[in-house]
């Protein structure tokens, strides 16, 4: 890994740590209000419950792009790719 490719994989590190952070933080507000006002959490699309779902979702693909299809992945399957392509001779 070069250094631009290095120096970009932690700029979306540190994004994807606020992301989560901040991800986090509004959860707790928004279930910790839910836990003083009724007792319970409700699910319901006025108290943010399917927008922190939504946030989740999105967070999960984010995570996903980040850690497991990275640039590592991405070389070793076109290197598979390649080899699949390169024929034998046989003589």
């Amino acid at each position: 890994m070069d250094y631009n490719s290095a120096q970009e994989r932690v700029h979306q590190l540190k994004k994807f740590y606020k992301s989560l952070l901040w991800f986090g933080i509004v959860a707790g507000i928004i279930f910790l209000d839910d836990i003083f006002e009724t007792g319970k959490i409700n699910f319901s699309l006025f108290d943010g419950s399917v927008i922190l779902l939504i946030w989740g979702i999105f967070l999960t693909v984010k995570a996903v792009k980040l850690f497991l299809l990275d640039a590592e992945w991405e070389n070793n399957i076109i290197e598979k790719e390649i080899k699949k392509g390169k024929k034998r001779i046989d003589f």
